[in-house]
This record gives structure tokens, C-alpha cells and sequence, in this order.
């Protein structure tokens, strides 16, 4: 059952990324890309929302919590989840950790992108 309530928030979550995308980039005709940072922005918070909710107010909630937090907001934008395990490393106290994984995580991450598109080219 936990795997059919992620799989069922992850097309909701990524249906509305999408289609959020559709309408932001509707009314914004520029380079920067505002549609992705808002709705990283956006999940962030609910991610946030949804922690505290879930995990401190209404702990009645923790059944919906892979539909909410992993399926929804997770295919919603992978960055809340990121930015959720680097505020509790933060509240953990465990600083080393949570800058190194912030900066590995960005610069990895483009890194392997880059490798990516170079290879795809290449072959």
C-alpha cells in the first residue's frame, strides 16, 4: 500500500510541476528560470509545513506521509526533500555534514550533468 500512495503523490506531484511550469512560463518570457525556482521555493515550504504537521501536530498523519512528503512533494521538486535534510543536519548540529552536502550535491550534480550531455554527445 505504501508503495501505490508515493506512486499516486508522485503523479500528482509531477503533474502539477508541470503544469505549473506551463502557466508560470505563460506570463514569463525571460532566460532566468523563474518557474523552477518558484516552485522549488513553493515545495520547500511545504515541505516544511507538511514536516512539522505530520511529525509534531498531527501525528495521526504519519500514514499519508509517503503519499504527502515523498510522493507528492518529492516528484513535485526533489529540492525540498534535499533542502529538508540539510536543515536537519543544521538542527542535528552536524555542520561539516550539511555544508558538505550542500556543496557536493550542487556541484556533483552539475558535474555529472555536464558528463552526461558530454557523453550523449560523443556517442
Amino acid at each position: 500500500m505504501m508503495y501505490f500512495m508515493i506512486a499516486i503523490g508522485g503523479a500528482f506531484g509531477a503533474l502539477s510541476r508541470y503544469g505549473m511550469t506551463r502557466w508560470i512560463n505563460s506570463y514569463w518570457q525571460h532566460h532566468f528560470p523563474l518557474a523552477t525556482m518558484l516552485i522549488n521555493v513553493v515545495g520547500c515550504v511545504l515541505m516544511g509545513v507538511a514536516f512539522v504537521v505530520i511529525s509534531e501536530r498531527m501525528p495521526l498523519l504519519e500514514p499519508y506521509r509517503p503519499l504527502i512528503m515523498v510522493g507528492f512533494l518529492g516528484a513535485f521538486t526533489t529540492f525540498s526533500t534535499f533542502s529538508l535534510e540539510i536543515v536537519s543536519l543544521i538542527n542535528m548540529q552536524a555542520w561539516l555534514s550539511a555544508i558538505s552536502y550542500l556543496l557536493l550535491s550542487c556541484i556533483l550534480g552539475i558535474v555529472g550533468l555536464a558528463i552526461g550531455m558530454a557523453i550523449a554527445r560523443f556517442f
